[in-house]
């Protein structure tokens, strides 16, 4: 019987197939509308398709399902092509009756649960190359869920063996001692499909790993699988892929709950991606998960060298929005402890940076007042990294220094720095006399709270209870202070002078302090001896 080429067809312009138009149509609605009922004309016709799911491969396999009148032999390797092809051509069973591809195929995907993991791959994969195409996500998704559904089931840790039991003894020292093995093999069943996964594309990683989340995977386990695929990804491929990579893994990782992600992971990803030019969301993104975790950062993680072209040595801008990340939730929602930690490390940072030679004045104050003042309980860092920045920057004028100046707390300035301050040249002279009247203050108050204490020693009730040789010995101890008004002297030796002077008065102060402390606890004590009275208890019964 001979065979009848009267269509020629062009598939995406890859090849072009003769074949038989009354075979081809009897099956392809698409085409049988096309043709009408002209099916009597000898005509060569040529009809071409830009846009055919799984090109001229595809077209191929759906020549043979029609010359085979209607029968091919259909697995996972190429059900996701026949699938595709079969919804683009209107396979149905309108018009071929019960031999109907779309129908064989759809058969064929309720077995789904049957196949091998190696078998879901190949379908999912051969999905993602037809994903241009429209009518290739239902499929897929499908495959997902398969695929999503083995790693639930595989990564469920089997239980420990019951310690309740006699011979609980000797199943505790097997599980103890083999503890270190258990954990890694646990991790290894929560861990086994990261090789697998990473012939998925970035679109299908974010759809695959978004179904996980709405599964309540473990969003450990989800954040080290997306830092495995980045760095795998970006060993190879152009600066493209490698961007589009990092931005989808930050994405992702956004909608991940942070404290699951790794800061040192992050880190990791925030080199690569500051090399890649990566997109201003996904940017932002980033420094937002770094800045809310900042109190976990070294001085290491900070020290990023400046964008290519900057003069200056390091990245302070991106440190500064760290930062601003990392207050954004507010002081309220940030403990104590962790602002602490971050003015430690940023008192650190900024010693680094304060030798650049050219780094702006409004980037150092910025730095030395990102944070609020409740962060530190001593500024004796922050004037020493201003008095570096001082002795570098020497050019800069009187009001520029003030401004740099009042970054500085003084009344959280230790004596020996307000000492050094007043020696100090480089700052400006008003500065030296703001640090000389917080120490008048701090005197001020010292004085008040001693002279309380004293009336309160010198009372008869606390006279009786220390006694005439107390009394002699506190006398022995008095110092007479001046914590009258100080008028701020013009010539700064004399300054300096009257600084050290009153230094030695805080530090004989504090001394009295001390003991007059000792002295009320001994009061203290005493009088609860005094009034707990001893009650005859009754005599037990032998």
């Amino acid at each position: 019987m001979a065979v009848c080429c009267d269509l020629e067809v062009d598939v995406n312009g890859e090849e072009t197939f003769m074949v038989d138009k009354k075979v081809i149509a009897s099956y392809c609605g698409r085409l049988r509308k096309l043709f009408g009922k002209s099916t009597g004309s000898t005509r060569n016709l040529k009809v071409i398709f830009n846009d055919f799911p799984g090109g001229a491969g595809n077209f191929e396999l759906l020549s043979r399902f029609c010359y085979n009148n209607g029968r091919i032999d259909i697995t996972p390797s190429n059900i996701s092509f026949l699938h595709s092809a079969a919804q683009f051509m209107e396979m149905n069973n309108s018009v071929s009756g019960t031999h109907n591809l779309l129908e064989e195929t759809e058969k064929s995907l309720k077995g789904m649960n049957y196949w091998a993991w190696s078998e879901l791959l190949i379908t999912i994969k051969q999905c993602q190359d037809l994903l241009p195409f429209p009518n290739s996500s239902g499929i897929l998704e499908k495959c997902v869920d398969s695929l999503i559904g083995r790693m639930a089931t595989s990564s469920e840790p089997s239980p420990c063996p019951s310690t309740s039991s006699p011979d609980s003894s000797g199943v505790r020292f097997s599980c103890d001692t083999r503890s270190t093995e258990s954990l890694k093999n646990s991790f290894s069943r929560a861990t086994w499909w990261f090789e697998d996964l990473l012939v998925l594309s970035t679109n299908l990683v974010g759809m695959v790993i978004k179904s996980m989340v709405l599964r309540k995977f473990d969003h450990v386990i989800i954040s080290r699988f997306l830092f495995y695929y980045q760095k795998s990804k970006c060993y190879t491929g152009t600066s493209d892929e490698k961007r589009n990579v990092v931005e989808t893994v930050i994405d992702i990782l956004y909608i991940l709950d942070w404290n699951s992600v790794s800061f040192k992971s992050l880190f990791g990803i925030l080199r690569v991606a500051l090399n890649l030019n990566i997109s201003k969301c996904s940017r932002t993104k980033l420094e937002s998960m770094i800045g809310s975790q900042m109190d976990q950062a070294t001085l290491d993680n900070l020290l990023i060298p400046s964008p290519y072209g900057m003069n200056y040595l390091y990245n302070v801008k991106l440190v500064l929005r760290f930062l601003k990340a990392f207050l954004h939730g507010g002081t309220s929602q940030t403990s104590p402890t962790q602002l602490r930690k971050v003015a430690s490390l940023m008192d650190l940072y900024i010693a680094e940076v304060a030798p650049d030679p050219c780094l702006k004045p409004s980037k150092f104050l910025a730095l030395t007042m990102a944070l609020p003042d409740s962060a530190r309980d001593s500024y004796d860092r922050i004037y020493r990294a201003t008095d570096m920045y001082l002795q570098v920057h020497t050019g800069l004028s009187e009001e520029e220094k003030m401004k740099i100046c009042c970054a500085l707390n003084y009344e959280k300035l230790s004596a020996e720095a307000c000492i050094h301050l007043s020696q100090n040249k480089r700052f400006p002279s008003k500065s030296a006399v703001q640090a000389l009247m917080s120490q008048q203050v701090k005197l001020k108050s010292l004085l008040k709270t001693t002279d309380k204490m004293k009336c309160y020693i010198d009372s008869p009730s606390g006279v009786s209870e220390i006694g005439r040789k107390g009394k002699k010995n506190e006398a022995s101890e008095q110092i007479v202070l001046y914590a009258g008004k100080l008028d701020p002297p013009t010539d700064n030796e004399k300054l300096r002078a009257h600084l050290q002077g009153m230094q030695w008065r805080v530090t004989e102060l504090e001394k009295i302090c001390l003991k007059m402390q000792t002295q009320m606890t001994k009061i203290m004590k005493s009088r609860v001896s005094s009034h707990s009275t001893p009650r005859s208890l009754p005599k037990l019964c032998s």
